[in-house]
């Protein structure tokens, strides 16, 4: 994520509003506040990066009029090295870029970053239930579920419950790019 990336960015999320919001973190009563701009969240994972800590990274499709598009961001966080060696990929995306194969594609290349330059060992994505969407992503490349984790995440205003899914580097030696690719 830059600056310059900024009013692409801001009217995306604009836009998808509605879209989004069922499924957007929220900071649960009391919380110390998160950035409340999109400056600041830029700042913030930069700095979180330089630490290790996260992956912050904007998704960009080709809108077929030879155009490359804002669609989305997926962020790889809670990265830990040592004998856990892990990290969490969450995402959003542009509504109008659902169904194309956008993220399932953005999903296996960080995952593949992770595993291969990183050398982390595991990812884990969690997901609401009722998030038929982001469900199919995980089907799609065949991440592994791993049951239910009850009020985990603050989501939407509230602690909402997730299913966990994960992969571990060994369960996709060739790439999960490549397993996707292939089908």
């Amino acid at each position: 994520m830059r600056q310059r990336d900024r009013a692409a960015w801001e009217e995306v999320r604009r836009r998808n509003h509605a879209w989004l919001q069922p499924w957007e973190a929220t900071l649960p009563p009391g919380s110390q506040s998160g950035p409340a701009t999109y400056s600041g969240l830029v700042r913030m994972f930069a700095r979180q990066a330089r630490e290790g800590r996260v992956l912050p990274w904007l998704v960009h499709y080709d809108s077929g009029d030879g155009r490359r598009v804002l669609a989305g961001q997926l962020t790889v966080s809670g990265i830990v090295g040592g004998s856990a060696s892990w990290g969490q990929i969450g995402y959003w995306l542009d509504q109008r870029w659902a169904g194309r194969g956008v993220m399932p594609t953005a999903v296996a290349l960080a995952t593949d970053y992770c595993f291969q330059v990183m050398r982390l060992h595991r990812i884990e994505v969690a997901i609401r239930p009722e998030n038929t969407k982001s469900l199919r992503v995980v089907e799609k490349l065949r991440f592994r579920p791993e049951g239910m984790r009850p009020r985990y995440l603050h989501i939407d205003g509230d602690w909402r419950d997730h299913l966990v899914f994960a992969l571990n580097s060994e369960e996709v030696p060739e790439g999960l790019l490549r397993r996707w690719e292939l089908g």
